[in-house]
């Protein structure tokens, strides 16, 4: 039996290092998902009471399951291959020069370097959870924003470096040359990238200087929405029609900008345009009714209402109605103008007047 596993099989390997290469990859293949499952909760051990309840060990699983197990893969081929050789029959060069060996290094090591990226990706996502769910427990909108930036940011430095210890260890290029190389190319690659670095800046304002967080309803040109996310490049905003636009961050804090989230209060203003049949007596009865009725609700501000005859128009006689709600909320905002509406309508109609025929009333 020991002759046999030492048999020689193609070149120098033998019949042991073909079973040890073959039984690696099988349990590899067949326990990948076992193994990554069980580091993935072994490691959820150590991040528990950061994570807090709602963010189980499954979650962790579910982002880790794929590059987790790739990367596991990746390390059995290594042990796998690592006492193969290829026949010397062959006459193929060696790792150094160009040639077959270079290649299925070159490529092995690039996936290698590509998995474990995607592995640290996977942990920075799930780090971001764990963020974005302690930020809401503490009820912090700009901390809310300021996480996925973050998120994002690390990210893109994880990327960076990858890929100057990737060029250095596998493609032996010195880094610190390159370095020195990009910057006398930095200018040209900055006018190059003038508008991504301006939105770039234009982000870390909004992050400083907070003229809106995620979820504030803001106005920007015609652009009406709640702030959905902001990112390096731009921010994106789901407008009234439910559509998704996205608006680059110079855009953003160059452009005036109405943040109507931060309104303390809603205003209403709107002109009624009643018929000039309508009696004196019954124009003071109507405006003294309709003050009455905004003096009753307690929603609407009681120093700021104002029901005055206005002017004289050409065709109709102009009540002007202004008040202010005690409210931002845009459900009870129109529930309390349809109130006072009916309102309204009751108050002209029980006074024998009525609207003018070629006008009609318009809010504000």
């Amino acid at each position: 039996m020991k002759d046999f596993f030492e048999h020689p099989l193609y070149g120098q390997n033998t019949v042991a290092a073909l079973c040890w290469c073959i039984g690696i990859l099988l349990v590899a293949i067949s326990f990948r998902r076992t193994i990554t499952k069980g580091l993935v909760y072994f490691a959820f051990r150590f991040l528990k009471k950061y994570a807090g309840k709602s963010i189980g060990r499954d979650k962790l699983f579910l982002l880790m399951r794929k590059p987790l197990g790739t990367f596991i893969l990746l390390v059995a081929v290594y042990f796998a291959f690592d006492n193969m050789q290829f026949p010397l029959e062959w006459k193929l060069v060696s790792e150094d020069h160009f040639g077959i060996k270079m290649f299925l290094l070159r490529s092995y090591e690039i996936a290698f370097a590509i998995a474990f990226t995607t592995v640290v990706f996977r942990i920075v996502d799930f780090i971001g959870l764990v963020m974005s769910h302690r930020t809401k427990l503490a009820g912090g909108k700009s901390n809310d924003q300021l996480v996925p930036f973050l998120k994002e940011s690390v990210k893109v430095l994880v990327v960076i470096l990858s890929i100057f210890i990737s060029l250095g260890s596998i493609f032996r290029i010195n880094v610190a040359s390159l370095i020195a190389g990009l910057g006398i190319g930095g200018l040209a690659v900055a006018l190059a990238a003038k508008e991504s670095i301006e939105n770039l800046l234009g982000s870390f304002t909004i992050f400083l200087d907070k003229p809106f967080v995620v979820g504030d309803l803001v106005k920007t040109g015609a652009i009406e929405g709640n702030v959905e996310s902001i990112g390096f490049r731009s921010t994106r905003i789901r407008t009234l029609d439910k559509t998704c636009i996205t608006v680059p961050n110079k855009k953003m804090v160059d452009a005036e900008l109405d943040n109507l989230s931060m309104r303390s209060h809603r205003r209403v203003h709107f002109t009624l345009n009643l018929d000039y049949s309508t009696p004196p007596v019954s124009l003071k009865k109507i405006t003294e009714e309709i003050q009455f009725l905004l003096g009753w609700d307690k929603r609407i501000m009681p120093d700021n209402k104002q029901v005055r005859l206005q002017e004289f128009g050409p065709a109709s006689i102009n009540l002007m109605i202004l008040f202010y709600l005690e409210t931002t909320d845009g459900d009870l905002y129109l529930s309390v103008l349809e109130e006072v509406n009916y309102g309204i309508l009751e108050i002209i109609e029980r006074n024998g007047s009525k609207f003018a025929t070629n006008t009609a009333p318009a809010v504000k």
